[in-house]
């Protein structure tokens, strides 16, 4: 993407309603949203997060198929989000919209319990040892995301990944998690989870294309914090 067609998606994010963008100093220095996001979407309904949302396709289906959930992507990228709010906005899609910031930021951003879901997509697996500490799913991350998300919260990682997949199942029995359901290869399963299979992301669709796996594990953490 070129320089110019950046400059002129973050100048039209700033003038979304749907999207946000704090300084990470404004996050640090105690977030004006953290633990008011229903005041943001104007109801109480349920709030799911998508971390790593990329150009948000998965964010805005996921809200066209669920109205009376509310959604937000995150993402530090916002010229890539930026497709995805703006056809949230064409298609008067009220309850989603988008957070630029980092990910390792979610507790200043969320506040205990605010969270009923998290949905981590094809993130970047981070192969090498030495960025373990990158992983979105390492035990840092985790305890993150059990912060954020209320009693019944669950997280959802689906991943091309089989490094990925398999370092987070290790993660979960160690630490003696609740694995809600896990398969590697879900399109290959006997009876996929529809909230797993229903949406496809562009890059996904050419993986099944090419038939590799697609790997899915629905969890809830479990850690003394």
């Amino acid at each position: 993407m070129g320089s110019k067609n950046k400059l002129k998606r973050f100048r039209e994010n700033e003038t979304f309603n749907n999207v946000i963008q704090p300084s990470r100093q404004e996050v640090l220095d105690g977030f004006t949203r953290r633990g008011k996001w229903n005041a943001f979407f104007k109801n109480n309904n349920p709030i799911i997060l998508e971390l790593g949302c990329g150009k948000g396709e998965y964010s805005v289906a996921l809200a066209k198929n669920n109205p009376n959930f509310n959604f937000i992507g995150v993402d530090i990228k916002g010229a890539r989000f930026w497709q995805g709010a703006k056809i949230a906005l064409e298609d008067n899609l009220s309850n989603v919209a988008f957070l630029r910031t980092q990910i390792e930021l979610i507790d200043y951003c969320f506040g205990e319990n605010e969270i009923s879901e998290i949905w981590i997509t094809f993130p970047d697996p981070q192969i090498k040892y030495k960025r373990t500490k990158h992983r979105l799913v390492n035990s840092d991350f985790l305890k993150k995301y059990q912060f954020v998300l209320n009693i019944d919260g669950v997280c959802h990682l689906k991943t091309d990944s089989e490094f990925l997949h398999g370092y987070l199942l290790g993660l979960l029995h160690e630490g003696n998690h609740e694995v809600l359901y896990a398969h590697h290869d879900i399109y290959n399963s006997s009876s996929p989870p529809k909230e797993a299979t229903s949406i496809q992301t562009f890059y996904e669709k050419q993986y099944l294309e090419k038939s590799k796996p697609i790997t899915y594990i629905k969890f809830k953490t479990n850690y003394q914090i």
